[in-house]
């Protein structure tokens, strides 16, 4: 099929651009952003996915605010759709200038839950390590991401309240992801079901006021890493790798909620401690589609075109239950650098830990924290 993608000269394959080079079920290709003031009262976050394989786009915006979660989210059969300014319902992105200015917006809807902000970056987008996992002969993962801090000038309303947003004080991260990994309706575990699934992660773009600082950690159970980073990235584009990452992460007893944490590196620049103070912390799994909910994942199909809204009160016992999995907290950072100088920076802590993980106790698939 030849959609309007075929008129520019970047082909990678004979094919035309409405397929993509592999025919795996999981390919996609990825928008994430978030932003948050800097005192620590809102955040939000905003994806929109593609999924060439499965013929669906799907996007949401959720905003956490006063302990309310609150979701936006639509899905859409892919074909007739504008993949240079993709749309989805309500939800829409447009590329003002590439890798560095996007325009986002939830237009009006039936919930009063609207965005209109531009993107603009602090830092040039930096391209990640590759991410691969491979598990009984299968590639699960195979993924490629660039990671941006940067600000946000609009405006947000929730609640019947508009709230100006002003690159000044609403800063925040975004990534671009694409490649394969477990998405749209579950598949048979097959073999996979006799291994106990483990996923320890934390992933940290921060914004200092004259450069920015990407952490990856991903681990086994036993510690063994799977997927490290640590760099420091000026205006200019030049970085400095920090040396192997470490992490001390405190959790609240009983969870897997973490309260705070300390990241320290040691390289040819000098050993530095990051401490992280969460601000807000936004559960993403629950209601975008990230994969814990059955009736809407990323890329599965529910129909030609779909709006719906998903909201919980975390301030109620019942509705706090239901939180767990995968966090976005925006976060305060602080360290001083080998001249002595010390910086604040904010940004992403995003923290998970699903099945055992032996340096925090974790036993079974979500038991939580006891003190050592």
């Amino acid at each position: 099929m030849i959609t309007n993608l075929d008129d520019y000269p970047i082909h990678q394959t004979p094919e035309p651009m409405r397929h993509v080079a592999t025919s795996d079920r999981n390919f996609y290709d990825r928008y994430y952003f978030n932003g948050f003031d800097k005192s620590g009262t809102c955040m939000f976050v905003f994806g929109l996915g593609v999924y060439p394989n499965l013929g669906v786009m799907d996007a949401f915006l959720l905003v956490f605010r006063g302990g309310h979660h609150r979701v936006v989210r639509a899905s859409r059969a892919l074909d007739g759709a504008d993949r240079l300014r993709p749309t989805v319902g309500p939800l829409s992105i447009e590329i003002v200038e590439p890798l560095q200015r996007l325009r986002v917006r939830c237009d009006d809807n039936e919930w009063g839950i609207t965005l209109d902000a531009t993107w603009t970056g602090a830092m040039p987008a930096f391209e990640e390590p590759r991410h691969y996992i491979r598990e009984n002969g299968r590639t699960i993962f195979d993924s490629q991401r660039f990671a941006q801090t940067g600000g946000w000038d609009g405006s947000l309303t929730v609640a019947g309240e508009t709230i100006a947003l002003t690159s000044t004080d609403w800063w925040g991260t975004r990534d671009r992801s694409w490649g394969i990994r477990p998405v749209g309706e579950s598949e048979p575990q097959g073999i996979r079901a006799s291994n106990p699934f483990s996923w320890f992660w934390i992933y940290t773009p921060v914004r200092f006021d004259d450069h920015s600082v990407v952490f990856i950690m991903q681990e086994r159970a036993d510690g063994s890493r799977i997927m490290e980073e640590a760099v420091r990235i000026r205006p200019d584009g030049s970085f400095d790798h920090l040396g192997r990452p470490e992490h001390e992460l405190r959790y609240r007893p009983g969870t897997r909620l973490s309260t705070g944490a300390t990241i320290s590196t040691s390289g040819d620049h000098g050993t530095f401690r990051f401490e992280v103070q969460p601000l807000v912390p936004v559960h993403i799994g629950i209601g975008t589609g990230y994969g814990y909910d059955a009736d809407w994942r990323h890329g599965q199909w529910q129909g030609p075109l779909v709006v719906q809204n998903f909201e919980l009160d975390t301030n109620k016992p019942e509705d706090a239950m239901r939180l767990f999995g995968i966090v976005d907290a925006s976060a305060r950072f602080d360290y001083v650098d080998e001249k002595g100088k010390e910086h604040v920076g904010f940004g992403l802590f995003e923290h998970m830990a699903i099945g055992p993980h032996h340096k925090y106790g974790f036993v079974d698939m979500l038991d939580g924290w006891k003190e050592q």
